[in-house]
């Protein structure tokens, strides 16, 4: 059973794809001190609005919504939970503001564990508890019939397994089994395959990436919501998710893909906050900026897409550059309203 095994880890070569990605996050989070003195009271503004985006996107991939005009006073703790919904919010809340006032050197333990759930599953009865019965990951065909996906550790060896991948992760960081970023996104693979709660397992998953990120430096995600990239590439997750998952109980089960989109995450992430300090620092320039993201977009892409990574640009000025990109025939745009999608041609 398990990714996070030392010998295993060691046993690994990391591919040239891999070994790039990993470069690029290393390289830009060398240069995000100097972003942080340049500019503070642009990151105090940036870390509002991430905490704001990673309440609604962690939440909201689990289905939980609430109206927008709720979202913010419940995400930053400005009004009080008036539903199960908004409950779960605030818990997430709760928990991130809990994750960013601790020491950097407090372990990944099963204790750890059980306090992120308790405080992002707050008001469940089972918060704070392993689960008690086995559970699997099941998918829905077309059809509508319920297919097993995966079956999880069971109930009865849970506390056992979380404890073995926490041990495992700390030998393989004093070991220097692997590089530390590879080391987090084999424990978040391990923990989600363990799927030892009954309800909130990607919750605390994305939690712990936060936790165990700012542990090793990676200050990135204080001002920008990896939860949001992760939805905006939920297919794309759950779909590498599944296939590296397959063959794990027998150590079998290929890491690769899964480390190749846990660093473009936080590649993206640097990229994201980056262009939100240039930004920032250039006001002539924010047309340039947007314009330039907005073009680089693959698939189709709503207003609110771009917005998301320019908090310090006027959805105003988002509409202007959609608008002038489409009267330039380099944009073609599909519905109306809410369901509005651009494209780039």
């Amino acid at each position: 059973m398990a990714s996070m095994s030392v010998e295993r880890l060691k046993a690994s070569s990391i591919p040239v794809a891999t070994g790039w990605l990993l470069g690029e996050c290393m390289e830009a989070r060398g240069k995000q001190d100097l972003w942080f003195r340049q500019r503070p009271e642009v990151m105090a503004s940036l870390r509002e609005q991430a905490i704001i985006q990673s309440v609604e996107s962690s939440n909201r991939i689990e289905g939980v919504t609430v109206p927008k005009e709720r979202l913010a006073p419940v995400a930053l703790g400005k009004a009080r939970p008036r539903n199960r919904c908004e409950e779960e919010l605030a818990g997430y809340r709760r928990a991130l503001e809990w994750i960013f006032t601790r020491k950097a050197d407090l372990p990944a333990t099963p204790r750890l564990i059980l306090h992120l759930h308790k405080l992002a599953q707050g008001g469940s009865g089972d918060a704070g508890q392993w689960k008690s019965r086995d559970n699997e990951i099941v998918e829905f065909l077309p059809s509508g019939e319920p297919v097993v996906r995966f079956r999880p550790t069971s109930a009865k060896q849970t506390p056992a397994a979380v404890g073995i991948l926490c041990r495992e992760y700390q030998k393989a960081c004093d070991e220097a089994a692997i590089p530390p970023l590879l080391a987090v996104a084999t424990f978040v693979l391990d923990f989600l395959c363990i799927h030892p709660f009954r309800d909130g397992n990607g919750r605390v998953s994305r939690l712990l990436t936060t936790f165990l990120l700012l542990q090793h430096g990676l200050h990135v995600a204080r001002y920008v919501s990896l939860e949001r990239l992760v939805e905006e590439s939920k297919e794309e997750y759950y779909d590498i998710l599944g296939e590296c998952s397959h063959g794990w109980h027998e150590s079998q089960n290929p890491v690769v893909p899964w480390w190749n989109y846990f660093l473009s995450v936080v590649r993206r992430a640097y990229g994201d906050l980056a262009r939100q300090v240039q930004t920032a620092q250039s006001g002539p320039a924010k047309t340039e900026l947007v314009r330039k993201a907005v073009l680089e977009q693959v698939g189709p892409f709503a207003l609110g897409d771009i917005s998301a990574q320019f908090p310090s640009v006027s959805v105003q000025l988002v509409k202007k550059v959609l608008g002038e990109l489409k009267q330039t025939g380099q944009l073609r745009l599909t519905g109306r309203g809410r369901g509005a999608r651009w494209e780039v041609r």
